[in-house]
């Protein structure tokens, strides 16, 4: 309910508010055109009941018109949805009538899932968007609840339309290829993804992995095609790495679905697969760069042993920028086995720093550990392409499940401890 209504007698739709004309006059631009009944057509579908046939006929030709629209007219009718929901005051239920009726009109909550993802994308340029984003939000969130989600294997043998949509959706370690498709869905490599009863056909979220009989240390083994991933028996396999998770939906965002996705998983392949022991992940670091760029050499000079090299750092604004430059020519070029070390020092504290919400920096950590991952180890020149140089500089950190200890681990982010056997052993 909105606030400012709340106490006192809903106003007249034509008498202005102070949240209303500030809305009216960011979007009249928008609305220049001739609106004929629409204003009350769109009353009518934030206000009806659920059981109005009216109204509901009046969905069915919302929809039809949204989806067959350009995207600036759906902005527009997004528009007038705002205004309509403003006007209506309290009656109109904060908007989640409206969502109500267009699930109930729906045999998918793919429409919904896509709404909200037009939203996301306008609600910055319109923000008053922004409202009804988030009470769509939340409806999503209880629609789409862990126990409503079906985990199923995907193979080689998937349906081909479904196998397309892991190449499109895929967005940690691009697919290039049917070629290379197969290679992760053959032999010793397996993915897993959620589904949901009412979006049965499009995965939600997936996870790659393979089998290995130790804990993979680079990403272009596991993703070369030419790599024989049948030479190890699978009765020899004693790791599952998880080595990509891709959410597909931009309109489920901010919607957790992984956070029992992996658990999921392993639970699955230790019914399946008795003899694996060992779970992990190979994990970029995709905010290690930026982070390092953005530091004072007087913070970098604290983890940095060489005193030397802790002289030069101190006072200079520019040195993470300097040491970015640094690290990335170690790499590729002269192969300083000193920059090395210091590099990997640096990763370590990126690593297990937390913001001021008391979460991990880097986004990826902040997934695996708040699903009581550990950190386990950082793996030097692990990610040669592009993306892995530009944002870790070829690094990346295995993250440990064991289910025993996933509560644990948990619990001792909570007090600012996120969980790490990374040391000294992992930099030389």
């Amino acid at each position: 309910m909105n606030k400012k209504h709340s106490d006192s007698t809903p106003k007249h739709p034509d008498e202005s508010t102070p949240m209303l004309r500030r809305i009216r006059n960011r979007l009249s631009r928008l609305l220049e055109r001739e609106r004929g009944d629409s204003a009350m057509r769109a009353q009518a579908l934030l206000t009806a009941p659920l059981t109005d046939n009216r109204a509901n006929e009046l969905m069915a030709h919302w929809s039809q018109q949204y989806w067959s629209a350009e995207p600036g007219h759906r902005r527009l009718m997004l528009s007038e949805l705002v205004l309509a929901k403003e006007a209506a005051g309290a009656a109109a239920e904060n908007g989640r009538l409206f969502f109500r009726r267009l699930y109930a009109h729906t045999d998918s909550l793919y429409p919904l899932v896509q709404l909200r993802a037009d939203l996301l994308r306008w609600r910055k340029e319109v923000p008053e968007f922004q409202p009804l984003e988030a009470e769509l939000q939340a409806l999503l969130a209880s629609w789409f609840d862990v126990g409503m989600l079906e985990l199923r294997p995907i193979t080689w043998d998937s349906p081909a339309s479904l196998l397309e949509r892991l190449i499109e959706y895929e967005a940690v370690h691009a697919i290039s290829s049917w070629a290379e498709l197969k290679h992760r869905l053959t032999g010793n490599r397996h993915c897993y993804a959620y589904f949901h009863p009412r979006m049965e056909t499009i995965p939600l979220i997936f996870v790659e992995i393979a089998f290995t009989e130790q804990m993979a240390d680079n990403v272009q083994v596991l993703l070369d095609p030419h790599y024989n991933n049948d030479e190890l028996p699978e009765d020899k396999a004693r790791w599952a790495i998880f080595y990509s998770i891709s959410n597909t939906q931009y309109g489920l965002r901010g919607i957790s679905l992984g956070n029992f996705l992996l658990k999921r998983v392993i639970q699955a392949l230790v019914a399946d697969y008795p003899k694996l022991r060992s779970f992990a992940t190979l994990s970029p670091i995709p905010g290690f760069m930026r982070w390092l760029e953005g530091q004072h050499g007087d913070v970098l000079a604290e983890y940095i042993n060489d005193k030397e090299e802790r002289r030069l750092a101190r006072g200079d604004a520019d040195a993470g920028r300097k040491w970015a430059v640094r690290i990335a020519k170690s790499l590729t070029e002269d192969k300083n086995e000193a920059i090395r070390r210091i590099a990997m020092q640096f990763a370590t504290v990126y690593l297990t720093s937390l913001d001021e919400q008391g979460q991990p920096l880097d986004p990826v950590a902040r997934f695996h550990l708040g699903n009581g991952a550990r950190i386990e180890r950082l793996n030097w020149a692990a990610d040669n392409s592009e993306r892995g140089m530009r944002q870790s500089c070829g690094m990346m950190v295995n993250y440990v499940y064991e289910l025993d200890e996933l509560d644990d681990n948990i619990a001792q982010l909570a007090q600012g401890k996120p969980r790490s056997r990374l040391s000294g052993r992992w930099l030389s």
